[in-house]
């Protein structure tokens, strides 16, 4: 099984990059997930074990790094990377 994580770490900072944020992105790349930076956020996609584990570090050091609200959303994907609800006829 595969997994995508969409996240955002608050609060925001418009002058710098906050600590919290930077962790976060250590925290996704370190898991070796494939990463994909938004503008309102940023997601990460492999197999449910490793983006389990990375999701569990995230929390655990964004907190420790002064996150004070962490947004996420996690989906099951297909190989292509596309969610697996999106798709015509699942349910």
């Amino acid at each position: 099984m595969r997994l995508k994580v969409e996240f955002t770490t608050e609060p925001f900072e418009l002058d710098g990059f906050p600590e919290h944020a930077k962790t976060a992105r250590r925290v996704v790349d370190e898991a070796g997930l494939s990463v994909d930076v938004g503008p309102f956020g940023t997601s990460a996609e492999g197999t449910a074990e490793q983006t389990l584990a990375a999701i569990d570090r995230l929390v655990r050091e964004t907190l420790a790094h002064g996150a004070t609200r962490i947004s996420l959303q996690v989906s099951v994907v297909g190989e292509d990377g596309e969610p697996i609800a999106d798709r015509e006829g699942a349910g």
